[in-house]
């Protein structure tokens, strides 16, 4: 059998970049996407490139692109497709602060303008509540772009909640982007003076800093601005995903057994806790993912000469022993 490689995501001949090829959720039916964020470090005849206040300008070999990529965060469980088409989500008489979320999308060379790109926005509600099942798809919903890349949605300020054993997660909305010829991208906003940011590990992280924002007064009302840049997408082969997805066993281990499975060209691990029954992986290439929005976890996927496929699974903790667990799906195996 030959060794099973995914295409690799990390450019060579474009000098040395530190790459996250980010796989997320496409709009309404598929989950299809991806973001790259690359720090520049050297670049050798190119090496004379412009800097700007959004950081490095590089030269792709035809045109120049900026490195004001967007980060991303966690998907969290309560995605749901198919929200309704509004900017208005506030309801009548119910808890909560009005705000204004607005916007501009841009293109990867971080200036030119990005019409037609839809935004969807979810969060809970004035009482850390999300619907997830209601036909009203309350505090969900999806707009498009204007032809200047403008958006905006009418809201409350969704608040902290507990996720359970005393751990609070700080006030944010979740949102996905995602326009044609780029992968989409989902993230989530934090909100400056909150008190639970320092102890989330997702807000707490580097890459959340420019997703922290200040709340001001616009036109009589709260108001937060918050301005994207998309990129390419460079999705794992097909092929290749289906190999790897069915049921990794371990019968020494309290975990008995992880399932993944191919959902809309990505691969995905099955959770139950999930509304969507589990979470996209993000591919890193050379055969090894992480979980979306978690770089402290690592699947590296081995073929095995005799059809089956080994996978190493590390969780990574500060300050503490890393937590390994193996499991062999075995040749044919689903």
């Amino acid at each position: 059998m030959q060794p099973l490689m995914l295409p690799d995501p990390h450019p060579t001949n474009m000098g040395q970049f530190e790459t996250e090829d980010i796989n997320l959720t496409h709009l309404n039916t598929s989950i299809k996407r991806h973001m790259q964020r690359r720090n520049f470090i050297k670049h050798t005849a190119l090496c004379a490139v412009a800097v700007s206040a959004s950081g490095f300008v590089r030269f792709n070999g035809t045109s120049f692109e900026g490195d004001c990529e967007t980060t991303t965060d966690i998907l969290g469980p309560f995605y749901r497709p198919d929200a309704p088409i509004r900017t208005n989500l506030r309801i009548n008489k119910a808890v909560g602060q009005p705000i204004v979320l607005s916007g501009q999308i841009k293109h990867k060379n971080c200036v030119t303008p990005l019409m037609n790109a839809c935004v969807e926005l979810w969060h809970c509600d004035g009482t850390g509540v999300y619907d997830n099942d209601s036909p009203e798809f309350k505090y969900r919903a999806k707009t498009f772009c204007d032809d200047k890349g403008n958006y905006s949605f009418n809201t409350i300020l969704p608040v902290p909640y507990e996720v359970g054993g005393g751990v609070v997660r700080p006030a944010h909305f979740h949102l996905l982007y995602s326009a044609e010829g780029y992968q989409a991208l989902i993230t989530q906003l934090y909100f400056t003076g909150d008190k639970y940011l320092s102890k989330d590990p997702s807000a707490a992280a580097p890459g959340a800093k420019n997703r922290i924002l200040a709340i001001r007064e616009k036109n009589g009302e709260k108001a937060v601005l918050f301005n994207v840049t998309m990129m390419d997408k460079i999705p794992a082969a097909i092929a290749a995903i289906d190999q790897l997805a069915g049921t990794y066993v371990n019968d020494k281990d309290e975990v008995k057994e992880r399932v993944f499975y191919r959902r809309d060209n990505l691969l995905w691990e099955k959770n139950t806790a999930s509304i969507n029954g589990g979470y996209p992986l993000l591919y890193n290439g050379n055969n090894q993912f992480e979980k979306y929005g978690n770089a402290q976890t690592a699947y590296l996927f081995k073929p095995n000469p005799d059809g089956s496929i080994q996978l190493n699974f590390t969780i990574s903790r500060q300050g503490k022993p890393a937590i390994d667990w193996e499991g062999i799906k075995s040749k044919g195996g689903n």
